[in-house]
């Protein structure tokens, strides 16, 4: 019985890799025994090649699988979709976030996942004060870390499960209570030289400039995927932060446009005395 030329090809290493990264591109979103089991290879085999593709910038690997780059870039996705992508790139984001944070300290948070891993990450500190409007947090938080949570009203955008309102409270009678905090740990969606950190949703821009605002620092957290892009809104220019908590360093014009603004650059390079020489700031 003949083979036809893509049953062949299927079986060569590079003809398989180009295959597969087109199977990934047309599901968006796939696990590793998927691949095994469609492309007859064994689970360490699609390991690797997803290693090399992802190496290759083909697409992004994720715990047990891989996803398109077009899902990755997608502006908007829903939580449970975000919390899959770049997950050990965040996780090592939010234990270098918990590092700046001090104990006794007020906080604000943001909706996002890379947020939501550094609110489990506060394990070691104590009498935290936490505002945020980031639905998951308060349960993600350590209770042995806080002294007070405080959750801002408003729309529930569903699909990040994060509040949509004014960064404020209002006391018994009404008026608007002034609000401030230490440090503000802002997740955002891309960092470029141009146009400084970047959102797709214009109510969350409006809602993280205005947490900018009110903090004594500033803590952007991006993870390296989000260098040179520019999304629909602005939150705010390079210089509006202290700190840049990335998970590598950004490409050569990045970095030097994020020195001129005085803006640190944390990374997992940098040593322990560093860190706390930092959070000491």
């Amino acid at each position: 019985m003949g083979v036809d030329k893509d049953e062949r090809q299927r079986h060569l290493p590079a003809g398989r890799k180009a295959q597969l990264a087109a199977y990934v591109a047309d599901a968006g979103q796939v696990t590793v025994g998927e691949l095994a089991e469609r492309f007859s290879v064994s689970i360490d085999t699609v390991r690797r090649d997803l290693d090399q593709l992802s190496a290759d910038g083909v697409l992004v690997r994720t715990y047990g699988g891989a996803v398109s780059l077009s899902t990755v870039y997608r502006t908007d996705r829903a939580v449970d979709q975000r919390l899959t992508l770049q997950e050990q790139e965040k996780e090592k984001i939010a234990a270098l976030a918990a590092t700046v944070v001090q104990d006794g300290s007020t906080i604000m948070i943001n909706g996002g996942t890379t947020t939501l891993a550094v609110a489990r990450n506060l394990g070691q500190h104590r009498d935290l004060t936490v505002a945020t409007n980031n639905l998951l947090v308060p349960g993600a938080l350590p209770p042995t870390a806080i002294r007070d949570i405080y959750l801002f009203g408003g729309a529930v955008r569903t699909l990040t499960l994060a509040t949509i309102g004014p960064v404020s409270f209002r006391a018994g009678g009404g008026a608007e209570l002034d609000i401030s905090c230490d440090l503000a740990l802002i997740g955002v969606g891309a960092v470029d030289t141009e146009a400084g950190y970047t959102t797709s949703n214009l109510a969350e821009a409006a809602m993280m400039q205005e947490m900018i605002s009110r903090a004594g620092r500033v803590a952007i957290l991006a993870d390296s995927s989000k260098f040179g892009r520019r999304l629909f809104a602005q939150v705010s220019e390079l210089g509006s932060a202290d700190y840049l908590i990335t998970d590598t360093m950004p490409p050569a014009g990045l970095r030097d446009a994020l020195a001129a603004n005085e803006v640190k650059i944390i990374t997992p390079a940098a040593s322990p005395r560093q860190r706390a020489a930092r959070s000491a700031d």
